[in-house]
């Protein structure tokens, strides 16, 4: 059963196509503990595309899970913490890829199985009202009465070969629920049934004041502070910094934009200790000249701080270049 869920969160290409979406739900959050769970760790580009969400969209999530202290970051990608992990299990669900074609009208079905929630569904017009405006063409919802599996607000059960299917690919007991999400493909199918049934749970329950705070809270306030003094001295130039123990922060028009950021220039001038004026090869200033330069307490390096100088770049195509990067 897990090898087939895995399947649909981990190959992007699975994902139609069409371009980040600008807004995530409570599937994003979802499935983004459970991709994390399953991927340690994870990069925000890999989880961007895992997710079919822009890089800011998963930022903001990112964000919300380390405000709740549900992720730590590494250099290496996100990892789900203790805390993390039991916030998983509290919305757990069995996702997989089901043939129940003869039961729906969709090319691709995704069933899921939420456990003794039976006395919530009615007759399962919400379930797939729910599923629809996740993107999946329908959703149909079954509820287990008796050992039976049955259509909600009646005793008509599904035939016996339906139901033998889906018993083979999940455990199902009295009380379980079934939402099956039918669409053209893997994704959208698994979307529409796995919204309907966080709904059906009651959503997913996380502080989202991440969302209404310019930066992640960080342990070093002072270079925070810093970094803003000086993005303000340069003329609001993109700033960059790090302390010696935490990934760093990127400053743009006057807000941080990523705080789990570094670069290999930072990286050097923080090992050397020495000022560096240099053109980035890799990264979202890649092309253009950076100065980065060691701050120093007693005679030991705590960090570094970055000043991009975009007023040397070449061209409106390189500034065009840069706000696409970061949306």
């Amino acid at each position: 059963m897990w090898t087939k869920y895995r399947m649909i969160m981990l190959r992007p290409h699975l994902i139609a196509s069409g371009g980040p979406t600008p807004k995530f739900t409570d599937y994003h959050i979802w499935k983004a503990l459970m991709i994390i769970s399953e991927t340690r760790p994870v990069g925000r580009k890999t989880l961007s595309a895992a997710l079919n969400l822009g890089e800011g969209s998963t930022r903001t999530i990112l964000d919300m899970f380390c405000e709740e202290g549900y992720v730590t970051v590494t250099k290496s990608g996100a990892v789900l913490s203790e805390k993390g992990k039991r916030a998983k299990d509290m919305v757990k669900m069995d996702v997989s890829l089901v043939n129940t074609r003869d039961l729906t009208i969709g090319a691709v079905n995704c069933g899921v199985k939420i456990r003794g929630v039976s006395k919530k569904i009615t007759f399962g017009c919400e379930e797939r009202d729910v599923a629809i405006r996740a993107g999946a063409t329908g959703a149909t919802t079954l509820v287990c009465v008796n050992n039976k599996l049955i259509f909600p607000g009646s005793e008509y059960p599904v035939s016996p070969q339906m139901e033998a299917a889906l018993k083979k690919e999940f455990r199902i007991g009295n009380g379980d629920v079934i939402i099956i999400g039918t669409a053209p493909d893997a994704a959208k199918a698994e979307k529409g049934a796995v919204s309907a049934a966080i709904r059906l749970i009651g959503g997913i329950k996380i502080n989202r004041s991440a969302l209404d705070i310019p930066f992640q809270r960080n342990s070093n306030k002072e270079l925070i502070s810093l970094a803003f003094t000086i993005h303000d001295l340069v003329g609001r130039l993109p700033v960059c910094a790090r302390s010696k123990d935490n990934l760093g922060i990127r400053i743009e028009n006057g807000a941080v934009i990523d705080n789990t950021y570094t670069g290999e220039i930072m990286e050097e001038a923080m090992d050397m200790g020495v000022t560096i004026r240099r053109v980035a090869t890799s990264g979202p200033y890649k092309g253009i000249k950076v100065i980065v330069a060691p701050l120093e307490v007693d005679g030991e390096v705590v960090g570094v701080v970055g000043v991009v100088d975009i007023r040397a770049m070449a061209g409106a195509d390189n500034l065009i270049r840069m706000s696409e990067d970061d949306e």
